[in-house]
């Protein structure tokens, strides 16, 4: 493992950070403040002492400073809201210190007594006035000027195969002991112990073939996208702890390929958290209420000068690693579902983006993206998702465990056949059309590109288990204009969160209207939406239509009564979906893409996307949220000729082309 620090640095952080402890158990000690001050002072200080993820977990939510509707309870909106900022900063604690990032652990002490000083500065002076405005400017200074710390640590982390604190663990350690998992500094809750229990009954040659299916999928998908996998040394893995059997296989199976791996940890700061995404390794999830209150902290110090900042570090960290960034592969992503369904509660207490932070927070995650891709450009790279249940999905898990493999491994070979006859039906059609049924309002006409050679060229591509696995989907990035209509699912889980009715209007393949029943306030639903789904664009494109064939992963759902819980990559198998923001090509649109029958696929772009060769001022959208019609509320898929000629795909819920008939087994069988 990379040394994080010089001899001379750490003697100097060190001697800080014992100066700073000293203070802070004499901040403990101390009644200077007064109510209710003195008690956030007093109960971060014992904290800071003896930092636990228990502070955070919903029976002791309610009454603490984490909580945003506490603080403001306690301390008034601007100060309330500032301090719960601060305890949440200092929740990540446990982290720095078991990862030994004494200058991060340093920094946030020191906030901590800085904020404690203006406190107490304010009363003595009675300037109490201008104490909001005091912190303010000291937790903004805070984030803008470390952000050449927490920034570039963030980058170095994913690029550079020395940083190695996570792969150290995972390939050093007695697994079969489950204290292993302690050493990471993670909330380790019952699906973490439980996942990694349960994996310990299985065989090295079961372990193996789990890693294989997981790694081949990376490296096919190089294969098939034309890329050059040789020019590449090094992919991320990122993963729930618990797998690390699995991810210790798949090391070294991206170790005989060339590839070091990198695994860092879920982002921890606020200049590089993204709402309640958990981009990385993660432990379990200590309160995701929580998580929720402060997705959007950002609110404190996103402005225009921060943004700059934050791009001047990243393009200054990119040049000087542009060595590793260029032999970056990719992420090897290995995901999860099963968690108990989540539906927040919305606080007006936690810090909120106002209109023109929202459109801050778009233009950032655009510039961000755009700079990465000068780097790590996403004609080179690639990448692979897979995903496994976890204790929390119920009395089945082991055999939803079992079914899930299988379904991992599924034959691919008779799915790209019966995938391509449904693709020959769908390229008669110019345009298809999708309708639900029974109380599912889905009525949506999706316009598709135009082939000049049908026996060269295609507009659907027949996804086999590659980058995205399970097998089991056809999907095109449809013509923006005529894409028309309405789609509506009546429940979905997308992201870590709940929606009920969810329903999208489309006029040339842009959103115009939205809505779902989470909240009593039609606004809060609009505003749960934007925030979370539109990530804060006021209207996002049809990035991709497909229609999956994984008939048996629905059926799965079905007989366990999990549809609800799935991970997205296993729910968009299982019907029907549709992509909001870019499209499956973004910033790859020019690689030349084939099917497995030689054809190649000719719809990467649209309206939208052509705009990049043109404008100065395109902006890729970075977002990509797919969302599912399940079969037993699909009434039927259609392509439809120019002359009105109508060809069905799908009829009350059952695949009705020549050749599919297998895939209605698992669906009869139900």
């Amino acid at each position: 493992m990379q040394e994080l620090y010089s001899a001379e640095e750490r003697s100097f952080y060190m001697e800080r950070l014992e100066l700073s402890n000293e203070r802070i158990a004499e901040i403990a000690g101390e009644s200077l403040l007064e109510e209710p001050a003195l008690s956030f002072f007093k109960d971060m200080a014992e904290f800071i002492k003896n930092p636990s993820y228990e502070y955070g977990k919903p029976e002791n939510y309610k009454d603490n400073w984490l909580n945003p509707v506490y603080a403001v309870k306690m301390l008034g909106q601007e100060e309330g809201r500032m301090m719960s900022f601060l305890a949440y900063e200092l929740f990540s604690l446990m982290a720095f210190q078991a990862e030994g990032k004494i200058f991060d652990e340093l920094i946030v002490k020191e906030l901590f007594i800085e904020i404690y000083n203006i406190f107490t500065d304010a009363q003595t002076d009675g300037e109490n006035a201008a104490l909001a405005e005091a912190l303010k400017n000291t937790l903004y200074s805070f984030v803008s000027d470390y952000t050449d710390h927490t920034v570039r640590e963030r980058i170095i982390e994913q690029i550079d195969p020395e940083r190695s604190f996570a792969r150290d663990i995972i390939m050093n350690s007695d697994l079969s002991d489950l204290s292993y998992l302690d050493k990471f500094g993670e909330y380790i809750d019952e699906d973490v112990r439980g996942v990694a229990e349960y994996l310990l009954t299985f065989s090295e040659e079961e372990i193996r073939s789990m890693a294989d299916t997981f790694t081949e999928g990376f490296r096919i998908g190089f294969i098939n996208t034309g890329k050059d996998l040789s020019k590449k040394k090094t992919v991320n893995i990122r993963y729930m702890l618990g797998f690390e059997r699995v991810v210790r296989a798949a090391v070294r199976n991206f170790e005989a390929m060339g590839l070091e791996s990198t695994i860092y940890r879920r982002a921890l700061t606020a200049s590089t958290r993204s709402g309640m995404s958990l981009n990385g390794y993660f432990g379990g999830r200590v309160n995701k209420q929580m998580e929720f209150d402060h997705r959007e902290d950002s609110a404190l110090f996103l402005d225009k000068a921060y943004i700059t900042r934050k791009l001047e570090v990243m393009r200054t960290t990119y040049e000087e690693y542009r060595d590793k960034a260029a032999l970056f592969a990719g992420p090897a992503v290995m995901d999860i579902f099963g968690e108990k369904p989540f539906l927040p509660e919305s606080h007006a207490e936690a810090f909120e983006l106002s209109k023109e932070q929202q459109k801050l927070s778009v233009n950032l995650a655009a510039k961000s993206g755009s700079l990465v891709n000068e780097y790590i450009r996403g004609d080179e790279r690639s990448f692979t998702i897979i995903s496994y249940p976890i204790p929390s999905i119920g009395k089945d898990f082991k055999e939803i465990f079992s079914e899930t493999v299988k379904l991992n491994t599924l034959d691919y070979e008779k799915y790209k056949v019966m995938q391509q006859k449904i693709i020959e039906v769908l390229e008669m059609g110019e345009r298809v059309e999708v309708k639900g049924k029974g109380s599912n309002r889905t009525d949506i006409t999706v316009s598709l590109h135009e082939l000049k050679d049908k026996a060269k060229e295609t507009v659907f591509e027949n996804c086999v288990a590659d980058v995205n696995i399970p097998v089991g989907e056809v999907f095109t990035s449809p013509k923006l204009t005529g894409t028309n209509g309405t789609l509506f699912v009546s429940e979905v889980y997308l992201n870590g969160l709940r929606y009920e009715n969810l329903e999208f209007v489309f006029r040339d393949g842009f959103v115009t209207d939205y809505n779902c029943t989470n909240f009593e306030d039609s606004e809060k639903n609009k505003k749960y939406i934007k925030d979370n789904i539109l990530h804060h664009n006021d209207c996002l494109p049809l990035g991709e239509f497909a229609i999956g064939t994984n008939t048996t992963a629905y059926a799965m759902a079905r007989r366990y009564n999990i549809f609800s819980r799935l991970e997205i990559l296993i729910a968009e198998k299982t019907g029907p979906h549709f992509a909001l923001g870019d499209t499956c090509y973004s910033r790859a649109e020019d690689v030349k893409v084939f099917n497995p029958d030689k054809r190649e696929i000719i719809s990467k772009d649209n309206e939208h996307t052509e705009k990049r060769k043109t404008d100065p001022d395109f902006r890729y959208f970075e977002c990509h949220t797919d969302v599912t019609i399940p079969y037993e509320e699909l009434g039927s898929i259609t392509a439809v000729d120019k002359d009105g000629g109508r060809y069905p795909i799908i009829v009350d819920g059952r695949f009705v082309v020549e050749g599919t008939e297998e895939l209605n087994q698992p669906l009869d069988n139900l």
